[in-house]
């Protein structure tokens, strides 16, 4: 008995080493998802984020060497490289003026409702060994080493960040447009004119809505991180640099504040609107019955 358990464990023994070493193999022969052929960058990258239009058609874009499929980044100019999210923003790196304008040319015919005023948002990524994952007040993002991974979280963070930019204006927007509509019914009693204009507004707040839950997903974790969660704390110090959570929130919140005003005004436009109708119904059926009465009595009088 002793024999046949010393046998077992001299198996597993001799298992285990060739167990880990086919693990070891399969992990290096298996591809990345990222490739390592960075530009030649130094010891600073300058990053541009630029919202261009409601949508990017990825398919069919033809860049440079490609570095990573999602989102999409790829070589251009001497020294740079492009990064493109489809719903509509387009991170530029380490290029020149010339070079920028060169990739958003290339870029032009794949850009759906493209945007006359874009937003944008700078950054700045820097090496530095004691500062590592440090960003100071209006300062660059420190980083140990600069690898396409960590530039590309960076890119999340600028993209959300135009992103939530643009939404905050057309919400404003949107506020400014329902204020008099509200005021007036507050200070007059009366129900303002207009449901046309109401249903526009409730039609841009839905679509500020659709964009933020749905398109961009400003809440969610890049894809970056579950292959590299190491990279967890940098993205959590861009995200509260940028303020990407406590925006998104105020702006749901706004949202729905429009909406919930706006069908309000909508359903005492609509209310006002029956009654009106209701009213002159009534007053069609006295004015018929009268008629009747006068024929009946011209009739009776004429016997």
């Amino acid at each position: 008995m002793l024999d046949k358990i010393n046998t077992l464990d001299a198996i597993e023994a001799h298992d285990m080493p060739m167990s880990a070493e086919v693990s070891a193999e399969v992990s290096a022969e298996a591809p990345s998802a990222m490739s390592t052929n960075l530009p030649a960058f130094g010891n600073k990258v300058n990053l541009r984020a630029l919202l261009v239009g409601d949508r990017i058609d990825t398919p069919g874009l033809e860049g440079g060497e490609m570095l990573a499929a999602t989102p999409y980044t790829y070589r251009a100019g001497e020294n740079g490289v492009v990064t493109v999210f489809r719903y509509g923003v387009v991170v530029l790196m380490n290029m020149t003026g010339p070079e920028e304008k060169d990739a958003l040319k290339k870029l032009r015919k794949h850009v759906a409702a493209p945007l006359k005023n874009r937003e944008e948002e700078e950054a700045s990524v820097e090496v530095s060994a004691e500062r590592e994952d440090q960003i100071p007040p209006g300062g660059p993002v420190y980083v140990r080493e600069i690898t396409l991974e960590r530039l590309l979280l960076v890119a999340y963070a600028l993209a959300d960040s135009v992103i939530l930019a643009y939404d905050e204006r057309a919400a404003s927007g949107v506020f400014e447009t329902i204020d008099p509509f509200a005021r007036e019914l507050a200070e007059k009693g009366r129900t303002p004119k207009g449901r046309r204009a109401m249903l526009k507004q409730i039609g841009s707040a839905l679509l500020v809505r659709q964009r933020l839950s749905g398109r961009v997903a400003v809440g969610e974790d890049p894809d970056v991180l579950w292959d590299r969660p190491d990279f967890g704390r940098l993205y959590a110090r861009l995200k509260d640099e940028y303020e990407l959570k406590e925006r998104a929130e105020e702006l749901s919140r706004k949202l729905v504040v429009i909406s919930e005003t706006a069908q309000a005004l909508t359903d005492l436009i609509d209310t006002e609107r029956s009654l009106r109708l209701e009213t002159m119904i009534v007053l069609l059926i006295v004015f018929e019955i009268g008629i009747t009465f006068y024929q009946m009595y011209m009739g009776s009088g004429g016997h």
